[in-house]
């Protein structure tokens, strides 16, 4: 590889970072609509548990939900690990716990540890998530396969 397209891969896996790392804020914050518009137009959050979402409008509709807001009207905290990426051209992967911390009477707990596989796309908005599927990392042969690449 030469030296223009390791500097390329190593700026999409930045982009890809930082795509990741700003869901949780945004989540927290009550920034529905930039939570959002982290996906495609068209694209999928697959929540275990909870059903899929497609589409931004499906996703924010998620996010302004009864259930979420009073998760962050509680205190909470989307924590996202650092993100097991792979690059394939104007597509790539990418593997992250997340951890979802939740106050209640002044006391921190997990309210969700989940395994996440992330499908992006490269676009004309840069980087964005094309699928996001999570699942809970309840011992189960498809939490271990999502996070462990099997």
């Amino acid at each position: 590889m030469d030296n223009a397209a390791r500097f390329a891969a190593l700026e999409d896996r930045e982009a890809i970072r930082d795509l990741i790392a700003r869901y949780g804020p945004l989540a927290d914050a009550g920034d529905c609509a930039g939570a959002a518009a982290l996906w495609t137009p068209d694209g999928v959050y697959d929540v275990g548990g909870y059903g899929e979402y497609r589409g931004r409008a499906a996703i924010r509709a998620l996010l302004e939900g009864d259930m979420h807001q009073a998760l962050i009207a509680g205190g909470s905290a989307h924590l996202l690990s650092p993100p097991v990426i792979e690059l394939a051209g104007d597509r790539a992967t990418a593997r992250t716990y997340s951890v979802v911390f939740h106050n209640r009477g002044g006391q921190w707990e997990a309210h969700r540890v989940s395994a996440n596989l992330w499908h992006l796309e490269r676009t004309d908005e840069g980087w964005r998530v094309g699928r996001r599927i999570n699942r809970l990392l309840d011992g189960s042969v498809e939490a271990r396969a999502l996070i462990g690449g099997g």
